[in-house]
C-alpha cells in the first residue's frame, strides 16, 4: 500500500493540479486562446515558479524534500507562491484578463492566505495536498457541473496517501479538505459571480 500512496502522492500533488487547473477553467471560455494565454500566466507563478524554489531549496537541504513535510520549513514556499501569484494576477489585472482567470487566481490566492495563517498562526500542518485537490474538484465542478464531481476519486486517494505515509493525520487531511472545499472552491465561486 506504500507504493500506491506513494505514487498518489507524487501524481497528484498539489503543483500538479495548479498547473492544470487553469487550463481547465480555460476550455470553458468562450475566447479558448486569449484564456488559454492567461492560464499560462496563472500556471507559471502559481505552480511552476513556487515549485522550482521548493526543489531548489529541497536540493540545498533546506527543508525535507519537494513535499515540505516539516511545518516549519514552509515558510519560504508559502510565502514564494504567494508572492508568485500575487504578481501574476497584478499582470493579469493590467492585461484585462478573463474573469474566470482572475477568479481562480483569487481563489488559489485566498487559500495560501488561509493556509498560511493555519501553519503559522495556529501551529498546524494542513495538508495542502488534500486541500488542493479538493479545491480542484470543486473549481471544476462549478465550471462544467456536478459529473466532475467525479474528480473526488483521485481527490480522495491523494488524501489518503498523506495519511498513509504518515505525513499527514487524518485531522490535518480532512482540514485540508474542508479548506479547499469552502476557501478554494467557495472564493471562486464567490470571485466567479461578483468579477
Amino acid at each position: 500500500m506504500k507504493k500506491v500512496a506513494r505514487g498518489a502522492t507524487e501524481v497528484l500533488a498539489p503543483w500538479v493540479w495548479v498547473i492544470l487547473l487553469p487550463f481547465g477553467v480555460a476550455a470553458a471560455s468562450e475566447n479558448i486562446w486569449k484564456t488559454l494565454l492567461w492560464g499560462f500566466v496563472v500556471a507559471i507563478t502559481a505552480s511552476v515558479i513556487p515549485m522550482a524554489v521548493i526543489v531548489r531549496g529541497a536540493r540545498k537541504g533546506k527543508w525535507d524534500g519537494h513535499h515540505v513535510t516539516n511545518r516549519e520549513g514552509r515558510v519560504v514556499p508559502l510565502v514564494t507562491a504567494g508572492a508568485s501569484l500575487a504578481a501574476g494576477t497584478v499582470i493579469m489585472v493590467l492585461g484585462h484578463a478573463p474573469k474566470s482567470m482572475l477568479a481562480l487566481a483569487g481563489s488559489m490566492f485566498a487559500s495560501l492566505i488561509v493556509s498560511m495563517a493555519i501553519t503559522f498562526g495556529l501551529k498546524w500542518k494542513i495538508s495542502l495536498h488534500a486541500g488542493v485537490a479538493w479545491a480542484a474538484v470543486v473549481t471544476m465542478a462549478i465550471v462544467y457541473g456536478p459529473v466532475w464531481l467525479l474528480l473526488a476519486l483521485p481527490a480522495a486517494l491523494v488524501a489518503w496517501s498523506r495519511v498513509e505515509l504518515g505525513d499527514h493525520t487524518t485531522a490535518q487531511v480532512l482540514g485540508g479538505t474542508a479548506m479547499g472545499v469552502i476557501v478554494g472552491g467557495g472564493s471562486f465561486w464567490l470571485l466567479s459571480q461578483s468579477l
